[in-house]
């Protein structure tokens, strides 16, 4: 099978890699797209990769694994919509664009929805096969225990505390927690590693810059995997990653969360945070929640996603063949060639 990784944003490339490193395994044929605006951000130039349409068209794929909302139609390929996170309640997450003809899904409560959009469409089909990129989530390498043992050890802290906010203005908690980071990094037995997103506005990563407390961290990590498994609590609000600490099995505390299955310790005023901190040290009380937020979301935790990814897109060809177009309206179709020619 030949195959495309299709890359519209910086987070895609974590997001992708396992099918990468699938595909190189089975000794099968892939080429990565990265816009130009991205080469110098990606991580694998040892891998094939190229900035140009022309190329990819060229390629004749019988694939395109897409982690974004949109992928030129006219490109040669199943058409795979992979997401980019595990917040269902984000706008637009399920909103059908038409551009995909198969949709791979990390869990029940994603799959149960896709699937009676797909009786409604009728234009693509549904596998629930999990996440790729959480593959490595559950294998954490020694090097990872070392790093976490060395920042307790550096910054004489008991705990790791991972502050990642969303950065969607109307969602984000970043301005409104500033100062109980602050509060927190004052604290002598908590360490706070800060990990903001690509897209979190420059002026408030700036004010976090200048805080002078002496336990905070600022990750440089592009993939978060690492943040995610060194740390013993997250605090948060409506970002996606949320989902994937809690898979992790350890508590999560968010300020003003708007996510739809709320199992964890929300709140809707900053000034309990610090204590609702401590007292999850002290008592983790939503441990059976999380176990039902597994259970939704995303209950694979072999290691093998990427692989079952390939193989319902295998799958899917076998029976339905390589589409050669898709159905879009005048608009859609204007909107990618103006986007990507």
């Amino acid at each position: 099978m030949k195959t495309i990784l299709f890359c519209n944003l910086p987070y895609s490339f974590s997001i992708l890699e396992p099918l990468a490193n699938e595909l190189i395994k089975n000794k099968e044929e892939y080429l990565w797209f990265v816009p130009e605006f991205l080469i110098d951000v990606f991580p694998y130039k040892d891998m094939p990769f190229t900035s140009s349409i022309k190329e990819i068209e060229a390629f004749k794929s019988d694939a395109i694994f897409v982690a974004g909302n949109d992928v030129p139609y006219w490109i040669q390929g199943v058409k795979v919509q992979i997401f980019h996170g595990l917040a269902g309640e984000k706008k637009g997450h399920f909103r059908i664009r038409d551009y995909f003809d198969l949709y791979l899904t990390q869990g029940e409560y994603f799959t149960s929805k896709f699937q009676a959009l797909s009786k409604k469409y009728q234009n693509f089909e549904v596998k629930e096969t999990g996440w790729c990129k959480l593959d490595k989530l559950f294998t954490i390498a020694q090097e990872t225990k070392d790093k976490k043992e060395r920042l307790l050890k550096k910054y004489h802290a008991k705990k790791i505390i991972l502050y990642a906010p969303t950065f969607s203005p109307s969602l984000t908690s970043a301005v409104a927690l500033k100062e109980t980071i602050e509060a927190l990094a004052k604290e002598d037995d908590f360490l706070i590693i800060l990990k903001f997103h690509d897209k979190m506005d420059k002026s408030i990563i700036d004010a976090y810059k200048s805080l002078t407390s002496k336990n905070i961290y600022f990750s440089q990590n592009k993939d978060i995997t690492q943040d995610l498994q060194i740390s013993d609590l997250m605090l948060s609000d409506t970002s996606s990653v949320v989902y994937e600490f809690i898979l992790l099995d350890k508590p999560v505390i968010t300020l003003n969360s708007h996510s739809e299955n709320i199992e964890w310790s929300n709140h809707l005023e900053s000034h309990k945070i610090i204590q609702e901190i401590k007292n999850t040290f002290e008592k983790d009380t939503f441990k059976e929640n999380r176990q039902k937020t597994i259970a939704k979301y995303h209950p694979y935790t072999d290691g093998k996603s990427a692989k079952r990814m390939i193989e319902a897109t295998k799958a899917y060809i076998e029976k339905n063949g390589v589409p050669l177009k898709r159905k879009l309206s005048l608009l859609r179709k204007f909107k990618m060639w103006r986007k990507y020619t």
